[in-house]
């Protein structure tokens, strides 16, 4: 289940779930350049996809680790790109409820990188390396 296009359907739903509640967007410069630096760097990953190459499910889907564009740094960018567009309005708008709203999809994410990563430590005998040299999220540092 964790490998499946679900986790992608629930961080979905939690974007829409947010937008219409009124807790994603916001007028603050911040948080609109917070957002937009997320959308960029999404359609910047799915960019760096070779043709037919990408999945929604965890499954790998090329011949060889990807290494260029933002994955040169992260190793999850989408859902990088993802949390951060998702914690920026939950930050705008922080209560009790945006709160455990951004801990439970933080939660998600992180479950569904470990998936990954084990799917991709299994296919491809370099992965180890890489995940020595690039961070999974968050450049740098985690």
């Amino acid at each position: 289940m964790i490998t499946s296009a679900l986790p992608l359907i629930m961080i979905l739903g939690t974007i829409a779930a947010l937008a219409i509640s009124g807790n994603l967007f916001s007028a603050s410069p911040f948080v609109v350049a917070a957002q937009l630096a997320a959308v960029g760097l999404n359609v910047w990953a799915r960019l760096s996809f070779s043709a037919g190459t990408f999945r929604v499910t965890a499954a790998p889907g090329g011949d060889a680790i990807l290494r260029s564009g933002p994955y040169g740094f992260i190793r999850h960018p989408m859902y990088s790109a993802a949390l951060l567009f998702i914690w920026a309005g939950v930050l705008s708008h922080l209560s009790g409820l945006t709160l455990a709203v951004g801990i439970a999809v933080t939660c998600l994410a992180v479950v569904r990188v470990r998936a990954e990563e084990r799917l991709l430590r299994a296919r491809y005998a370099d992965y180890a390396e890489y995940a020595r040299t690039t961070k999974a999220l968050v450049p740098y540092v985690f």
